[in-house]
């Protein structure tokens, strides 16, 4: 099975990022043969900048990323929304590439369910 994920809001502020993440997570620990990708769009694209640090005992998205990377997870970040925000130039997290609408387009049509956040 292909699952594709689409966040949409920030990192921090809301939850959402933190649910997607978390459900990427469970979906890679119950069902190991799933293919999961993520794809970042609109102000989640900030949940790919590196060196994230936050309080102790508050989740980091920069880590949860890193581990759904660690376990296979494909993740994509929107390039006009990151050029949009100034962030096209800069280093992602390890495992996050630039995209498209097109891949996002090609992402949601070979997937068996699209989740969006």
């Amino acid at each position: 099975m292909k699952i594709l994920i689409i966040i949409n809001d920030a990192p921090y502020g809301t939850e959402k990022a933190y649910n997607a993440l978390r459900l990427a997570m469970n979906i890679q620990k119950e069902s190991p043969e799933t293919e999961v990708s993520i794809f970042l769009m609109a102000d989640a694209v900030g949940c790919a900048i590196p060196n994230q640090k936050t309080p102790a005992g508050y989740y980091n998205i920069e880590r949860m990323m890193k581990s759904v990377v660690m376990k296979g997870a494909k993740l994509r970040a929107c390039g006009s929304c990151l050029e949009a925000r100034g962030l096209h130039e800069i280093k992602l997290i390890d495992g996050v590439e630039h995209s498209t609408m097109k891949e996002l387009t090609d992402l949601t049509l070979a997937s068996d369910k699209v989740v969006t956040f």
